[in-house]
């Protein structure tokens, strides 16, 4: 194709239709996806990892807390900050984890999937140039947000509600049996926040994190009939 001004224009690699991969291209596809699964695991582990340092910090607060009937129940609340920060690390790699998996499944899919099952690539659904565009501009398949939500869904809302319950059951029943709803509050207290409003402050507490997990849930249900509809071809 020439312009106005004789100057070829180069057709894009990318825009030529391919209607059928050698055997050398598929041995390629397949070192591919055992590198992205191999990048997945990585990343799967280091988000266990994170996981592994919410739950030792909290065991942690809990044994001092409960070293004795008069220690303080504020480490339990001080490691409440340290379990939101790991929370958002663990989103980050969520993340960055998301980006491999999402790959991996991708080629599963619409690679290992049709080729066992008929031996035909189904390479006119032009699944592998969305795997291509995710090559040449990589990003996030999710928000932050999105992360946030997945990991207290399936890990920190456990975790939350594990202080929640071990901070409520400190005031209650240490240094002895609350008699009423005034003594708990007057043990809630922290130097001069009154004990209202430190219990008020957890109850939204676990509330924010019940609701973002019943949120992620809404979200990733809504996705897939979305995707189901065929209404979507990105990978996620």
């Amino acid at each position: 194709m020439m312009s106005r001004g004789g100057v070829g224009v180069e057709t894009s690699q990318r825009d030529r239709p391919r209607k059928e991969l050698q055997a050398a291209e598929i041995g390629a596809v397949a070192h591919l996806y055992r590198a992205e699964v191999y990048r997945s695991t990585i990343w799967r582990t280091r988000l266990d990892t994170t996981t592994n340092w919410a739950v030792v910090t909290l065991g942690i607060a809990l044994s001092i807390t409960y070293a004795a009937p008069a220690a303080s129940a504020l480490p339990l609340v001080l490691v409440g900050v340290l379990l939101l920060f790991f929370l958002v690390l663990e989103a980050r790699r969520y993340r960055f984890f998301n980006v491999w998996r999402a790959r991996c499944r991708w080629m599963e899919t619409h690679f290992y999937a049709p080729m066992l099952h008929d031996g035909d690539l189904h390479l006119e659904e032009n699944w592998q140039k969305t795997l291509a565009e995710d090559y040449w501009r990589p990003e996030y398949h999710v928000s932050l947000m999105v992360a946030i939500g997945r990991r207290v869904r399936s890990t920190y809302l456990w975790i939350l509600l594990i202080q929640g319950l071990a901070y409520l059951g400190k005031i209650v029943v240490h240094p002895a049996p609350a008699e009423s709803v005034d003594q708990i509050f007057a043990r809630a207290s922290v130097g001069p926040v009154p004990g209202a409003v430190m219990v008020t402050l957890g109850v939204l507490y676990v509330l924010a994190a019940v609701s973002m997990a019943i949120w992620s849930y809404e979200h990733d249900r809504k996705r897939a009939i979305h995707r189901g509809g065929g209404r979507e071809s990105s990978m996620g």
